[in-house]
C-alpha cells in the first residue's frame, strides 16, 4: 500500500509523520547537549546523516515536490540566520545554524504534505480538523498556564483566527501545527536551541515559553514562500489546474 492510498489514521500517521517524528527523535539527539557532555560535539554527524535523508528523500519524490523541497531548503536557509543571527528570536547550542536545520524544515514540510494527501486524511478532513484544532487549543493553553507563554498563545490565536477563512489549506496547517510543536519540544528539551523569556528577547509584555507554543506561525511563511516560487516558476499549469478546481467546483455546486 503506497502512502497516498493508506486509508486508517495509524497507516497514513506511521508512514507520513511517523518517519518524520523519528527522524527529528533521532537526529536532534545526535546534537544534545547530553551527547555532547557525555560523548562528543556530533553536530557534524547530524549534518550528515540529514544530507543523506534529504538526497534520498528528492529521489523518491515527485517532480512537483523535489522543486518545492528544494525552494524550502533556500527560504528555511535565508530565514534561519534572519530570524536567530540578526534577529536573536532563538540561539542555537553553538550559536551558529546547524547544515541540518534546513534541510529539516524541507522535510517537515514533505511530512506534513503527505499526510494531508493520504486517502485517509481526505476522507476524514473535517474530523482531523476538530481534534487538531482541539489539541493546539488545550497545548497553548497548557503553555499559557504552566509556562507563562503569552506570546506563544497570541501567535496560537492569529494562526485559529487566519485559518477560519482557509478551508483548503486548513488541515495542512494545523498538522503542520502539531509537527512543529512535536519539533521544538523535542529540540528545546534535547536543549539544540532554546527561546528568550520574552519575545525576540525585546518585549517584556509578551513572555515566552520555551518553546513558544504557536511558533509554527512563523513557519507558514516557508511554506508561503515555498508554494509562491512555484507558482513563479509554473504560472501556466498554475492557471491551468485553478481553471480546472473552479470548473469543478461550479458543477458540483450545479449539482448539488
Amino acid at each position: 500500500m503506497s502512502v497516498v492510498t493508506s486509508k486508517t489514521f495509524s497507516s497514513a500517521f506511521l508512514k507520513t509523520l511517523g518517519i518524520l517524528f523519528l527522524y527529528i527523535s533521532i537526529g536532534l539527539f545526535i546534537d544534545s547537549v547530553y551527547v555532547t557532555e557525555n560523548y562528543q560535539d556530533l553536530q557534524w554527524l547530524a549534518n550528515v546523516i540529514m544530507v543523506v535523508i534529504f538526497c534520498i528523500t528528492l529521489l523518491k519524490v515527485n517532480s512537483r515536490i523535489k522543486e518545492q523541497l528544494i525552494y524550502a531548503v533556500v527560504i528555511g536557509f535565508v530565514g534561519e540566520y534572519l530570524f536567530s543571527l540578526v534577529m536573536g528570536m532563538y540561539t542555537y547550542r553553538l550559536e551558529n545554524v546547524p547544515h541540518y536545520i534546513p534541510m529539516g524544515h524541507a522535510l517537515v514540510y514533505a511530512g506534513v504534505l503527505y499526510f494531508v494527501k493520504t486517502s485517509y486524511s481526505k476522507h476524514n478532513s473535517i474530523k482531523l480538523e476538530k481534534a487538531f484544532t482541539i489539541l493546539i487549543v488545550l497545548y497553548a493553553i497548557f503553555f499559557l498556564i504552566f509556562k507563562n507563554d503569552v506570546f506563544g498563545f497570541v501567535l496560537t490565536a492569529a494562526t485559529l483566527m487566519i485559518l477560519r477563512k482557509k478551508p483548503r489549506e486548513r488541515l495542512f496547517y494545523l498538522t503542520m501545527y502539531l509537527a512543529v510543536a512535536f519539533l521544538e519540544i523535542v529540540g528545546t528539551s534535547y536543549q539544540c536551541w532554546w527561546w528568550p523569556a520574552t519575545a525576540w528577547d525585546l518585549i517584556p509584555f509578551l513572555p515566552s515559553g520555551n518553546p513558544p507554543s504557536g511558533i509554527s506561525f512563523f513557519y507558514f511563511l516557508l511554506d508561503l514562500g515555498t508554494l509562491w516560487l512555484y507558482k513563479q516558476r509554473h504560472k501556466i499549469a498554475w492557471s491551468r489546474m485553478k481553471s480546472v478546481r473552479k470548473l469543478r467546483l461550479n458543477n458540483s455546486n450545479t449539482t448539488n
